[in-house]
């Protein structure tokens, strides 16, 4: 069975930090680019971050670009979310995706395989 699973979500004070992570099983972890998405109540899905297969690649949204750090550990099958200096804003749910193309842009149509998302909540 192919699936991605979060967890690390908490809530948590304005300035704080917590790392998110996103297991994968059932699939060829090396052989996906990934991204995190996030979902507040009222707005849309926002693309957060992306990495190539082998890491070597990643980009932002640019409201968390220089707070927010992605990585992926190949060994492991697991993506991580480095997330400080947190901001009441960030609060979300957050969802890791996956995708075979090359596709390092942020439409979620473009991911074929979500997890059930991980709740993050920052207190001011």
């Amino acid at each position: 069975q192919v699936q991605v699973v979060e967890s690390g979500g908490a809530l948590v004070q304005a300035g704080g930090s917590l790392r998110l992570s996103c297991t994968a099983s059932g699939l060829t972890f090396d052989a996906y680019v990934m991204r995190w998405f996030r979902h507040a109540p009222g707005n849309e899905r926002e693309g957060v971050s992306c990495i190539t297969y082998n890491g070597r690649w990643t980009n932002y949204a640019h409201s968390v670009k220089g707070r927010f750090t992605i990585s992926r550990d190949n060994a492991k099958n697991t993506l991580y979310l480095q997330m400080d200096s947190l901001k009441p804003e960030d609060t979300a749910m957050y969802y890791c995706a996956a995708t075979r193309s090359y596709y390092l842009g942020f439409d979620p149509s473009r991911f074929t395989i979500w997890g059930q998302g991980t709740q993050v909540t920052v207190s001011s």
